[in-house]
This record gives C-alpha cells, sequence and structure tokens, in this order.
C-alpha cells in the first residue's frame, strides 16, 4: 500500500519562503511523474507543478511559475516543492501525487500566507 506523507508547511508574511516534502513509502516511484496540487475550502484540488519521472522536466501552474521549483531524489523517495515569494492567495492544503493521481492521498500540508 502506497503512503504519501506531505510536511513542510507553516504560516509565513507574505514575500516569505517555504519548502514542502513529500515522502513516498510503499514501493518506488522513479517511473512516475509526480504533481504538486493544492486545495482551499470551497474548491477542489488545483495542479501546481509537475516533475518528469527523473527530475529532468518540471512544469508549473502560471501563477507559480518563477516563485515555486520542484526537484525529487528517487533514490530517498522523496519530491521536494520549494515556494517562494509566497503570496496570500498561495494559501492552501497541499499535497502530493502522481500525475495520474493514482495513490491514496496523504493529509497534506497547510500553507498560510499572511498579507
Amino acid at each position: 500500500q502506497v503512503k504519501l506523507v506531505e510536511s513542510g508547511g507553516g504560516l509565513v508574511q507574505a514575500g516569505g519562503s517555504l519548502r514542502l516534502s513529500c515522502a513516498v513509502s510503499g514501493r518506488t516511484f522513479d517511473d512516475y511523474a509526480i504533481d504538486w496540487f493544492r486545495q482551499t475550502p470551497g474548491k477542489g484540488r488545483e495542479f501546481v507543478a509537475r516533475s518528469s519521472w527523473n527530475g529532468g522536466t518540471t512544469w508549473y501552474e502560471d501563477s507559480v511559475k518563477g516563485r515555486f521549483t520542484m526537484s525529487r531524489d528517487n533514490a530517498k523517495n522523496m519530491v521536494y516543492l520549494q515556494l517562494n515569494n509566497l503570496k496570500p492567495e498561495d494559501t492552501a492544503v497541499y499535497y502530493c501525487n502522481t500525475d495520474r493521481m493514482s495513490w491514496p492521498w496523504g493529509q497534506g500540508t497547510q500553507v498560510t500566507v499572511s498579507s
């Protein structure tokens, strides 16, 4: 059974930074593209960023381009999302999963950005 554990969220002021982590257990994941998603109350999960299977290519939602950076360490079964120049509209619970949302969702990690 695959388990996803997100961590690293917190409360920061606008302009601040956070580094989110996603630990994948239960299987290796170096054959999957991995996405970060985020969700706010009353809205569905939205795509934030994607890493190809080896981290060689990344894609970003337009509003986070130039501010967020995704990386992965396949040897450690870890995925990361560096969040810089945070804005209040980035406030959400952040989740990781495969690009096809193949695995059970983790609990997410809360990011709160104050103005």
